[in-house]
């Protein structure tokens, strides 16, 4: 072995001791920079291995190659002593491995319910009384409160990583790999994982325990294995080494120290942070001071008001009540500008993912760097590199993008990017949360600098022994009120903890406010969900049909009926197509020029005089060059890269220049056999718009209820996490356009009944028209959510109204203001929806 302070194996695993897993020679590089080399690891059935290492030393590389998300340039593995060559999510699904991600795989546009069946087989979810019952068992098991059809997206981040761990454990894994599991969880909560984690191994489940915390190490783990810089550096008994020992093997120096000196003495004596009286969502009558160069920590079981109060210190939540630093009291919209925030959960508030570390480490500071009404990039990337070096931030560079950052670096950026804006006052939550220890003791040396300059620093944190060593004060909450406040040598990790569970008062107002919170989360799941613009739009459309009639009883005449119902069948089974192509995070701007050239093709075949099997031929073509179109769509976006608008845009020019270069003008007339046969129904109601109505309910029970939907969903929502559980993402996205191209086929059918003849130029206008549809019935633009029957009610919307326009006796202008109208209207909608949470 090369370094002079690595442990050997004390002694080697005995003959009758089960291998479960054993990764042999792994090594992984990415751009030429190796995340692992030469790395070996053996764990065996019924024990807690743990791993240890710095942010960035390899450990999550590992495990992403122990279960198929991540394939090794080198090295193999096996599982029970057989040999995998290429393993993949779902085969290690197959073999018994499960994961807990530090960072949740989860969707947030889906339910809890949707999480848990598009990750877990439903083989697993078979139980006496039913795959929901056997889900919320598991949930209550690890402590989650979450709905089955909560929205994933609405949990705290504790919630999701119980989410996470209820998954794996679904799995019911021979082998399981937990990767920071308590970082978020309140002690109650890493308690229950504690006890399962324990019983696991008993049973005889293999348990990769990857922490920074030496702790859990000691209560959990028989033996531990370290990692630096991408190499095995020792492993050994827990119970044969020591906590310096191993502390040196994670960082490759020794540490005099985790937390840096406290505040002596009392500074100047004065106040310098006031927080009085404060109340506001989540948290009432909250009062606490500090003094100059004092670090005031906010402590409670996850999910007491902690984060609420945090936020509103930082002017993100309305408040009531008085914050005055110094001399100077601060409003909300005041304190935005005057704090500087660190959020519990960087990858969704803290961070751009996509923007390189320069650019996130500065966004708040740009007008210190202005030269006039220009920015100075010299000054800009001189102070970032500063600040970077004193965190010793490990990146290639600035212009790396942060999301190639480990976790450490990240929460680090996040913490240069809050002392380049020069606040008035520091807020972190969780400021460690996922932080190895060499970069924890770094920040909490930061933190008290801060302090030490003269700038009030509020810390919230679910690990009370972290508040012990680095808080001066510190105020437990619960259920947000403060119940009690330790300053000096009383912050004690054993006070905060017993401050907290011994909070119990008002448990008659506590479950008045449950029955409360049961009803209006009801309301809010309905209003988050994806009907709410199903009934709106229901509700409009009766509303203008009875305002219509009553102006023009002529509007509900047979005729009227079958025009508007082939309308609503051609826009409908486009903007079906365009919904799958929105669900994949994506969009199709391709479809109005396809039902052209598809009307074009067709009007060469579907005409007077030609045999059946020739139109019969022309069908087929027709269906041929949809799927064709749909495949290269997704092609392009999957393989070459394209962005879906690119990818798409290319094929809305290249499919007009062909549509053009076969009908250079409108021709072909189309069979009257051919239009009759399209036109049959039931009264004055056509087949196509009930096959309109059939296909997007099987599509919505499809969406819902089948892996297909819950696949596309999944992709929208969250293309990496959905990668993770074992979603084949590529597959899912080209089929999905393949999907998409097929149902404009069928729109084109139609379109080409209504026509009558074979022009290129009347499908331009069904891709906006589409879209419209589409975001109307709730799809969001982004991917992840929506409802086929809500695009269904949304192209009837569309079409009654252009329909209005005639029966009303208004000018073709009035049309294109609809249409504006309705996309506006659609926003709104959208948007109300989402956000109606928030005031419940």
């Amino acid at each position: 072995m090369t370094d002079q302070r690595e442990i050997p194996d004390p002694r080697p695993a005995a003959q009758d001791d089960a291998v479960a897993l054993v990764l042999s020679g792994v090594s992984k590089h990415y751009d030429g920079v190796a995340a692992l080399t030469g790395v070996s690891l053996e764990v065996r059935a019924g024990e807690v291995h743990a791993l240890l290492g710095e942010n960035g030393a390899g450990k999550s590389t590992l495990m992403g190659v122990a279960t198929g998300s991540v394939v090794p340039d080198a090295g193999t593995i096996e599982v029970r002593g057989e040999a995998v060559p290429v393993l993949t999510p779902p085969l290690a699904t197959s073999l018994g491995i499960a994961i807990v991600h530090q960072h949740p795989a989860v969707m947030p546009d889906m339910t809890v319910a949707e999480n848990i069946r598009v990750a877990v087989p439903a083989s697993h979810l078979a139980g006496t009384d039913g795959a929901e019952a056997t889900m919320r068992q598991v949930l209550e098991d690890v402590g989650s409160t979450a709905h089955l059809e909560d929205r994933v997206g609405n949990l705290s981040v504790a919630q999701r990583h119980l989410l996470e761990l209820a998954k794996a454990i679904l799995i019911k894994p021979s082998i399981l790999i937990l990767d920071e599991p308590t970082a978020p969880l309140g002690p109650e909560s890493v308690d229950r994982l504690f006890a399962w984690v324990r019983r696991a191994a008993e049973r005889g489940t293999a348990v990769v325990y990857i922490t920074h915390r030496l702790a859990e190490v000691r209560e959990l783990a028989q033996r531990v294995t370290v990692l630096r810089d991408g190499k095995v550096r020792g492993t050994a008994d827990v119970a044969d080494v020591t906590d310096d020992e191993l502390l040196a093997l994670i960082v490759g120096r020794q540490l005099e120290y985790t937390f840096p000196p406290k505040l002596q003495g009392e500074g100047d004596g004065a106040d310098f942070l006031t927080v009085e009286n404060l109340s506001g969502p989540g948290f009432d009558d909250v009062s606490f001071t500090a003094r100059r160069g004092e670090i005031v920590g906010i402590s409670g079981i996850v999910g007491n008001g902690q984060s609420n109060l945090l936020r509103a210190l930082t002017g993100l939540e309305p408040f009531t009540g008085t914050v005055r630093i110094g001399s100077t009291g601060y409003s909300d919209k005041q304190l935005v500008d005057a704090t500087a925030y660190l959020p519990a959960d960087r990858h969704v508030e803290g961070l751009m993912m996509t923007l390189s570390v320069r650019e996130n480490a500065a966004v708040s500071a740009l007008t210190r760097f202005r030269k006039g009404r220009l920015l100075d990039r010299r000054a800009e990337v001189e102070s970032v590199e500063g600040e970077l070096r004193k965190l010793a931030v490990k990146t290639a560079s600035q212009e790396t993008e942060v999301s190639a950052l480990s976790g450490g670096n990240q929460q680090k950026v996040v913490l240069a990017r809050a002392l380049l804006s020069e606040p008035k006052l520091l807020v972190a939550d969780e400021p460690t949360q996922g932080v190895d220890v060499g970069a924890r003791a770094e920040i909490y040396r930061i933190l008290r600098e801060v302090s030490q300059s003269g700038v009030p620093v509020v810390v919230a944190s679910s690990d009370a022994k972290e508040l012990e060593g680095l808080c001066d004060r510190v105020v437990v909450m619960s259920r947000g009120s403060a119940v009690a406040s330790f300053e000096g040598e009383e912050v004690t990790e054993n006070r905060l903890i017993d401050a907290a569970v011994r909070a119990t008062g008002h448990v008659k107002a506590k479950q008045e406010q449950q029955r409360s919170l049961a009803a209006s989360t009801r309301s809010s799941r309905f209003l988050q969900g994806d009907y709410a613009p199903v009934v709106v739009l229901a509700l409009v459309m009766v509303a203008l049909g009875a305002y219509i009639y009553a102006q023009n009883p002529r509007y509900l005449s047979a005729f009227n009926i079958t025009s508007v119902t082939m309308s609503c069948a051609a826009l409908g089974f486009i903007a079906l197509g365009q919904t799958i192509a929105l669900m994949t995070g994506g969009i199709d701007l391709s479809v109005g020029p396809l039902a052209g050239f598809l009307v074009s093709i067709g009007s060469f075949f579907l005409v007077d005089g030609k045999p059946v099997p020739v139109m019969l031929l022309g069908v087929l073509l027709m269906a041929l060059a949809a799927a064709g179109t749909g495949a290269v769509n997704g092609s392009l976006i999957r393989f070459a890269k394209f962005t879906p608008v690119a990818a798409t845009l290319a094929a809305y020019i290249g499919l007009q220049g062909l549509s053009l270069l076969l009908r250079s003008a409108p021709g072909g007339n189309i069979a009257g056999s051919v239009t009759s046969f399209l036109q049959l129904g039931v009264g004055p109601v056509p087949n196509v718009f009930i096959l309109l109505v059939v296909a997007s309910v099987v599509m919505e029970y499809l969406l819902r209820y089948r892996g297909w939907g819950r696949r596309l969903r999944a992709v929208g929502s969250d293309e990496e996490s959905a990668r993770r559980v074992g979603v084949k993402v590529t597959r899912t996205v080209v089929l999905g356009y393949v999907s998409a191209s097929l149902f404009v086929f069928l729109g084109s059918m139609v379109l080409l009944a209504q026509l009558g003849i074979g022009d290129p130029n009347q499908g331009i206008g069904y891709t906006l028209s589409s879209i419209t549809a589409v975001v109307l019935g709730g799809t969001s633009l982004l991917g992840g959510r929506g409802t086929f029957i809500g695009t269904l009610l949304g192209a009837g919307l569309i079409v009654e109204l252009l329909n209005a326009t005639v029966f009303l006796n208004l000018s073709q202008t009035w049309q294109y203001l609809f249409q504006g109208a309705l996309i506006v209207a659609a926003a709104v909608i959208y948007g109300r929806a989402r956000g109606a949470r928030a005031t419940l």
